[in-house]
This record gives C-alpha cells, structure tokens and sequence, in this order.
C-alpha cells in the first residue's frame, strides 16, 4: 500500500492559527537564545569593569545588565565632560586671539610708537 499524501504533508492539515501554535515556541526560544547570547557578550566585554566591583561573584543577568547600564552612564558623564572641557579651552582661544586682533588694530591705528606700545606688541607676538 503506498503512503498517503495526508501523511507527506501534515503542514497543509493545520489551520493558520495551529501553525502558530506551533511556531512559538520555536520564536520564544530563538528571541531567549539571542538576549542570552548579548548578556554574554555584554559580560565579556565588560569582564575587567565587573570585577572591579564584584569580584570572585557569579553574576546574574539582571546584574550584567544593571551594571552595563550603570557603566554606560558613567562613560557618558566623562564624555560631556570632556567635550565642555575642550569647549572652555576652545572658547578661552577664541576669546584670546580676538582680544589680540583688538589690541593690534587699537595700537596700529596710532601712528605714533612708543617705547611701552613696542614692548607690548613685542609681548603679544611671543
């Protein structure tokens, strides 16, 4: 007797919604096995910075990614620090060469040299 389609082919004897069914145990372990696979990765690649504050300790992954979140947030506090930091600096030389430019084109404007204006343009381009 030779085999039935019926049994060939079981997909086409199930509605959409068993297909589902079926379908979402298989999603649910893949999309567990992909947050999994990033807490590890996470783990890793912070391994140094978790043993800073929790050495010789096994970590959870609420744990992990507590101390992530919190690491992050400390990375992005010095960033803007920095950057305001280079902001001053860069302010302050804007500040300065414009202060230059000024006194340059108030002294040049007097013809008459004397010895102080000499030693203060001397000064400046030093």
């Amino acid at each position: 007797m030779a085999p039935s389609t019926v049994f060939m082919e079981p997909n086409n004897l199930l509605t959409p919604k068993e297909k589902n069914k079926l379908r979402k145990p298989v999603v649910e372990k893949m999309r567990r096995d992909r947050i999994n696979s990033s807490i590890e990765q996470l783990k890793l690649l912070l391994e140094k910075e978790f043993q800073r504050h929790q050495p010789n300790s096994k970590l959870e992954k609420a744990d992990i990614l507590e101390m992530t979140v919190s690491y992050l947030k400390q990375q992005s506090q010095l960033q803007m620090k920095r950057s305001f930091h280079k902001s001053s600096q860069f302010d302050f030389r804007e500040g300065y060469s414009r202060c230059l430019q000024e006194a340059f084109h108030f002294l040049s404007l007097h013809k008459v040299r004397t010895e102080t204006q000499t030693k203060l343009l001397s000064h400046f381009q030093k």
